[in-house]
């Protein structure tokens, strides 16, 4: 089952005008893409630890239809990356230089 892979051109210097720099921008985009990331997987292990099991059945692998379909599901999930940047350019996302804080 192939997915349809999806890109979009991006604005540099959009992008770059909410920090004022591009490569400030990236980084807080690859901050936020990681905490989503991490959101993700915490919610995904949750919902695979219900299947844990600790006798090694293979015909049990095979079988459970359940686990498959959940897989699935976050596989079809847009990816973090995408996400971070769309709630950054949409200027849904808020930071602060903490070293310019502690000063």
């Amino acid at each position: 089952m192939a997915t349809k892979a999806e890109l979009i051109t991006r604005d540099v210097d959009k992008i770059a005008a909410q920090s004022g720099n591009v490569y400030e921008s990236l980084y807080i985009i690859s901050k936020r893409a990681r905490q989503l990331s991490n959101k993700t997987k915490e919610e995904l292990n949750t919902k695979l630890a219900e299947f844990a099991s600790t006798v090694d059945n293979l015909e049990e692998v095979f079988e459970n239809r359940e686990q498959i379909e959940i897989s699935r599901f976050y596989e079809r999930q847009p990816k973090a990356t995408t996400l971070a940047t769309e709630e950054f350019v949409e200027n849904e996302l808020s930071w602060r230089h903490t070293a310019e804080e502690e000063k």
